[in-house]
């Protein structure tokens, strides 16, 4: 039965991912003459050579980047297990990570910090931000659940989405747009908007509904945090199309008024998970049973 070094094949995926010797020697600490003896190493005790150099650069052999695929898959796997076990406080509390787009309601996101303290003994982080950024993270385990208003595109594959809720989307504006709500959505042609921005799935939604409707509307602002976007519409800078969820405990406190609905236009709420040999029973549970409720 052959050996394998692991010392070995952890700087031959160094190399591998920075692209050169150089510059994994700078972030291993190690020096070049070193590493490039090891690598030697590794590749007499497998017998398939990993790198083949042209014009002063390193290129993966088709044996290296059958390599490189098993040696993503042991490190990212050896993290996993540090991370599970780690994640068990001194008091058996569970670490929840999860992170959050911007452009999803706050009072959401806080429903799935609620059901996770329901789910069992845990203490959240949360972490917010784009989604393209966030959606890495995840895959690179650095979190457990991602909650979002879009599923990930096709080149996470190892990611896992589950429909949590379609709301119902209102417009909504600040007093001086209380006369909007006879005859709507009419009365919206020429009115100034803050809209989410251009790349949600909800923007492209307003925009084929106000097409469809022939309004015109005057984007005053764009904006992907769906907590600014609440402000402005308090202040009275133009109306904001949000789901009704987001908005029912202002409209109580008479901070915003409901304009009118936007019928067929809904916002989908999605929870994400990277796929994992040991699950987060948090995350599992979440992802297996939450739903948001009318």
């Amino acid at each position: 039965m052959s050996w394998l070094n692991y010392h070995h094949l952890q700087y031959f995926y160094v190399i591998a991912t920075e692209g050169s010797i150089a510059k994994a020697a700078e972030k291993l600490r190690v020096g070049q003459p070193s590493l490039s003896t090891q690598l030697k190493q590794l590749e007499e005790s497998i017998g398939q050579e990993l790198f083949e150099r042209k014009k002063q650069r390193l290129f993966l052999t088709e044996a290296g980047k059958v390599a490189y695929e098993y040696a993503d898959q042991v490190f990212r796997l050896g993290n996993e297990m540090v991370e599970a076990l780690s994640d068990r406080l001194q008091n058996n509390r569970v670490h929840f990570q999860i992170g959050a787009l911007d452009s999803v309601p706050k009072h959401i996101t806080r429903e799935v910090l609620l059901a996770a303290y329901k789910a069992g003994n845990c203490m959240v982080s949360v972490l917010e931000g784009k989604g393209e950024e966030l959606f890495r993270e995840l895959t690179a385990h650095k979190m457990d659940l991602l909650v979002s208003n879009y599923t990930p595109s096709v080149d996470y594959q190892k990611l896992y989405a589950r429909s949590i809720g379609k709301l119902d989307v209102v417009v909504c504006g600040s007093e001086k747009f209380k006369q909007l709500k006879r005859n709507f959505p009419a009365s919206l042609e020429g009115q100034p908007f803050v809209m989410p921005t251009t790349h949600s799935k909800l923007r492209r939604d307003l925009d084929h509904f106000f097409t469809v409707n022939k309004l015109r509307v005057d984007v005053v602002a764009e904006t992907q945090d769906s907590s600014l976007q609440l402000l402005l519409g308090q202040e009275g800078v133009g109306l904001i199309p949000v789901a009704r969820h987001a908005v029912n405990e202002l409209v109580k406190e008479k901070k915003i008024q409901i304009i009118g609905d936007l019928p067929g236009v809904k916002e989908e709420i999605w929870l994400t998970s990277a796929s994992r040999r040991i699950e987060n029973p948090i995350a599992a549970s979440l992802m297996k049973n939450f739903k948001i409720e009318d």
